[in-house]
């Protein structure tokens, strides 16, 4: 996985997120219902993972558990439409995700494996400081409408911040990465490798 994929990792994480928060006001028995529906399919999905056994049964689990939870986070954010829910959506999803890649790691070996769990890791994080970069950015435009000029500037420096700090979490991901992937080389081609990593991403 490169940064490109975990790039397209992030925006569909995003645009599942941006489709899921616009079914909003559900009533108090839909919501009951909507429940059970979610613990229902949980406990369908889990059941179908018995026949498979070894690291495809874990990951079958993986997948039950994380769609329970992106759900329960969906339908929460849909009951009470605030940003705190609809950030959980979004931590939901990329734990879920997290949780999935991180299993399928396990039918690797060695160096794969390795560059396979920093690679589910690296699009963990871009997912989840994407998710606190729109917190922050609505958590500041908000508090700013309910003040001066004053305050409006200091959302947009609130904001810019925090995409300053989502970049470097994001840069410090995919560098971890490419070092990783180095490893696969010796020698001097090893330190070459190790040096174009720190070149391309500022190390």
């Amino acid at each position: 996985m490169n940064k490109l994929n975990i790039s397209v990792i992030a925006l569909a994480i995003s645009l599942a997120f941006s489709a899921g928060a616009m079914a909003e006001g559900l009533s108090k028995n839909e919501y009951k219902a909507d429940k059970e529906k979610i613990a229902a399919e949980y406990k369908s999905a889990k059941s179908g993972c018995v026949s498979l056994s070894g690291n495809a049964n874990d990951i079958c689990i993986a997948e039950a558990k994380g769609k329970e939870k992106v759900a329960k986070a969906e339908l929460e954010a849909n009951y009470k439409p605030t940003v705190k829910n609809r950030y959980q959506v979004r931590v939901a999803k990329a734990e879920a995700d997290y949780a999935v890649a991180n299993e399928r790691c396990d039918d690797l070996a060695g160096n794969a494996k390795d560059v396979c769990v920093k690679e589910a890791k690296a699009a963990k994080i871009t997912a989840m400081s994407d998710a606190k970069t729109q917190k922050k950015t609505v958590d500041a435009n908000v508090k700013a409408d309910k003040k001066s000029t004053a305050a409006h500037n200091e959302a947009k420096t609130e904001s810019a911040d925090a995409r300053k700090d989502a970049t470097a979490n994001k840069i410090d991901a995919e560098y971890a990465v490419a070092k990783e992937k180095c490893d696969t080389f010796a020698g001097t081609a090893k330190d070459s490798c190790l040096n174009q990593a720190k070149k391309d991403f500022g190390k």
